[in-house]
């Protein structure tokens, strides 16, 4: 058979397939319903489905008064501490964040100085461990499009070089988690630069991280040629960390993280599995998405002060008729916070500085004319449980243009954030030592007999 002819017949078989794979999987949706299914484990009010305890952080968007729920202005706390106390703490005393906000939420307090500099010293000594060969054959061969997929088979591969990598004890645990805490940084700057020199015919370097320089700091470097960054722009870079670094153990990657880490399985396909939730743009991709449809945006507006032609082009984004025509709005909203997300409120300050210090203050304008009428757009188009607020994704997507950061690394920069939550949470269900997570379905396929070959026939059309 010609082998053309036989690519057109496979392809036309698949693509009938697909849409006998469509009808038979569609369920009637009234059943969820009827059987009292919460779609997605979140109530009809939008509440998540209590599935857990945690101590490494609390999301409280509600307040309990003569026993109704009220929603208030969003809080975040880490291991008890109010995150918007970190972050001024910190930027107070003049020091990076993230990796303080590592140690807290792996051991539940915050450092003393002298403890700080010891996770630093390891966090260190495990970015130099990262063998010669493993850039070599891992990182710089068929390097992938998508940078969440290296991560990925980066993460994946680290076990075939680790000699307890089963071992689920709390010290080799421990001693894992904090190894990726160190090289994801370096996985994904480095997994850029190949892919932007096979892909698209850069210039390829590679830059060793340094040993004096913060998470923030040594991202910056290995990315840029001449491995120059301001003051600024590396301590905003760190507040983005801190603030990805953890949001309860309901969202979609930690949750994967907890039910992947209940089978007893590794840590390395613990965290791959987390790696591959939050590479999906209703998760961590959604950063990517903000700053895709802002572009746009500034395509299709004539006048970006003008506020009735921004509605307009905020209707049509609902309407499906803008964009990428999915309906959404995005950074707007959240499935916990309605009054404020912390985070974005935490970011919005610093994110005004670094435009003025780029000369950016057309697009933070923008942003800020966005951020308060999607809201009521939404309002308008939309039947809603609960008010719509920027989330955290709404503005670091602009903050990571600012930093002139290539699009493919925003949600690999959540990734490295977040690593220390999942890291927290994997050692949180791990010495608990928790029954394995099986949620149940309902089955609601009718029985039907078993036809012999000879009696079956095709459905007609």
């Amino acid at each position: 058979m010609n082998n053309n002819l036989d690519l057109g017949y496979r392809h036309d078989w698949i693509q009938k397939m697909a849409d006998v794979c469509e009808a038979s999987s569609t369920i009637d949706s009234t059943l969820f319903d009827k059987y009292e299914v919460k779609r997605g484990l979140r109530d009809l009010n939008g509440q998540g489905v209590l599935t857990g305890l945690t101590e490494v952080s609390e999301i409280r968007s509600y307040t309990v008064v003569d026993h109704e729920m009220v929603p208030c202005e969003g809080k975040l706390f880490y291991q008890g501490i109010d995150i918007e106390e970190i972050v001024g703490g910190f930027l107070q005393e003049k020091r990076f964040g993230y990796e303080e906000v590592v140690y807290l939420l792996l051991f539940g307090d915050l450092p003393t100085e002298s403890q700080l500099e010891d996770l630093k010293d390891v966090l260190a000594e495990y970015r130099k461990s990262l063998p010669t060969s493993f850039v070599r054959d891992i990182i710089m061969k068929a390097p992938s499009a998508d940078l969440m997929n290296t991560l990925g088979r980066s993460v994946l591969t680290l076990y075939s070089y680790d000699d307890k990598a089963d071992d689920t004890s709390t010290e080799n645990v421990l001693r894992q988690c904090l190894e990726l805490v160190a090289l994801l940084p370096m996985f994904a700057v480095y997994g850029y630069q190949a892919s932007n020199y096979f892909h698209e015919g850069s210039s390829f370097f590679l830059h060793p991280p340094k040993k004096e320089y913060s998470t923030a700091e040594n991202i910056l470097h290995m990315l840029r040629p001449d491995s120059q960054f301001s003051p600024l722009e590396a301590k905003i870079l760190d507040i983005a960390l801190v603030l990805h670094a953890e949001h309860g153990g309901g969202n979609n990657s930690t949750f994967t993280d907890h039910v992947v880490t209940s089978s007893g399985t590794d840590t390395y396909a613990a965290i791959s599995a987390s790696l591959g939730s939050l590479k999906g743009p209703r998760h961590g991709g959604a950063n990517k998405k903000v700053s895709l449809m802002f572009e746009d945006m500034k395509k299709n507006l004539e006048d970006w002060e003008d506020e009735n032609e921004i509605r307009t082009y905020l209707t049509a984004l609902l309407n499906r008729q803008a964009f990428d025509k999915s309906g959404l709005i995005y950074g707007m909203g959240h499935a916990v916070y309605s009054i404020s997300d912390p985070r974005a409120k935490t970011f919005r300050h610093f994110v005004r500085k670094l435009s003025e210090e780029k000369n950016m203050m057309a697009e933070y304008s923008l942003y800020e004319k966005v951020e308060r009428l999607a809201p009521e757009v939404i309002a308008n188009e939309r039947h809603i449980y609960k008010g719509v607020s920027a989330n955290i994704d709404f503005y670091s997507g602009l903050v990571y243009s600012m930093l002139e950061l290539p699009t493919e690394l925003y949600t690999p920069i959540f990734a490295i954030g977040r690593i220390a939550g999942w890291s927290a949470h994997r050692l949180e269900e791990l010495v608990n030592a928790g029954k394995i997570i099986r949620p149940a379905y309902k089955a609601v396929c009718p029985h039907k007999p078993y036809v012999p070959m000879s009696e079956r026939k095709e459905a007609d059309g």
